[in-house]
């Protein structure tokens, strides 16, 4: 007998307590936040060696992501390629109560070099919420130098040197590996990235970490993988489609808004990532029905094809 194709499938999401966060999403999107402490990020699709998603229902519920890699991957991903073995990348909500560190992440030259089992990063966040005057730390303000840049890190005065960028619910923004960056406070947003959880801090803002102690920085990493030419919001591609979004060789990134009882075929023979992000849709594909409400994300394998609806309107990320 034939193993039933792969349906559309929703995962547990990961709830990662961190110094920076606050309670949004479980506010916003009903995540099952720990009582009593700051939550920055749910993970939603992950495939990693400490962190793997886990089918939440269906009929392959109780699967990982990596069992589903190692037993249908041809199924699950089509032409696309695994990032050196795994699933090729992650998505994530995020809630910046505080602001972040400032960090990179390395791009694939950087990575190798470095060693150590560092994995390249590009990713690209899309704009939930932001307070007003909320800004991106993106790179370093014209003309500082590199050895400016140094001296501010040792003495732990680096906020002077970074370029803000004042953003606003709705924007994009494209974030090639090497690019210094850090998420001011009072934004929530959504990423996807490259299937790595590589990251060098080199500045925390002199605050301690949930723990009490000062957050390790990774000086010498990010000074092998940080690109200063990259500030501001570093131009990118657009979807294919006309949607807003953002196109790169790693991953294709739009917004999607449905008008009431509007619908769009998802997927062309590559695995689809999709979030709710305001009103309410089903995706339909393999036998099977997967209702999205906000904050609810779906993965559709590549052999898959599914219809994204909505009865009522909605926007969704892709």
């Amino acid at each position: 007998m034939t193993a039933k194709s792969l349906p559309p499938m929703v995962f547990e999401p990961i709830i990662k307590p961190l110094p920076w966060g606050g309670r949004k999403l479980g506010e916003l999107f009903g995540k099952p936040l720990p009582p009593d402490l700051p939550c920055g990020e749910s993970w939603e699709v992950v495939d990693l060696p400490d962190d793997q998603s886990t089918v939440a229902s269906g009929p392959v519920a109780g699967k990982t992501l990596r069992e589903l890699m190692d037993e249908r991957r041809d199924e699950l991903l089509g032409p696309a390629k695994p990032l050196l073995g795994r699933f090729p990348v992650i998505f994530k909500l995020l809630d910046a109560n505080q602001t972040l560190s400032v960090q990179v992440h390395p791009d694939a030259e950087a990575a190798a070099r470095i060693g150590g089992g560092a994995r390249p990063k590009t990713e690209a966040w899309y704009i939930l919420q932001a307070e007003p005057g909320a800004v991106l730390y993106l790179g370093l303000n014209p003309g500082v130098t590199k050895e400016q840049f140094e001296k501010g890190i040792g003495q732990g005065k680096l906020e002077p040197l970074l370029r803000k960028v004042e953003v606003h619910a709705g924007d994009f923004v494209f974030l090639p590996a090497g690019t210094l960056h850090a998420i001011g406070a009072g934004i929530v947003l959504a990423e996807i990235q490259q299937a790595s959880d590589t990251t060098y801090r080199v500045f925390d803002w002199n605050r301690l970490g949930l723990d009490g102690k000062p957050r390790q920085l990774h000086v010498g990493q990010a000074l092998a993988s940080v690109r200063l030419e990259y500030s501001g919001k570093p131009p990118h591609d657009s979807p294919a489609s006309g949607r807003p979004g953002i196109r790169c060789p790693e991953f294709l990134y739009e917004k999607i808004e449905l008008e009431r009882a509007g619908n769009t075929a998802i997927g062309a023979g590559l695995p689809s990532i999709v979030c709710c992000i305001g009103g309410e849709g089903e995706v339909e594909g393999g036998g099977e029905n997967v209702r999205l409400g906000p904050g609810t994300t779906c993965l559709v394998p590549a052999s898959c094809e599914a219809l994204l609806s909505s009865e009522a309107g909605g926007e969704f990320l892709h």
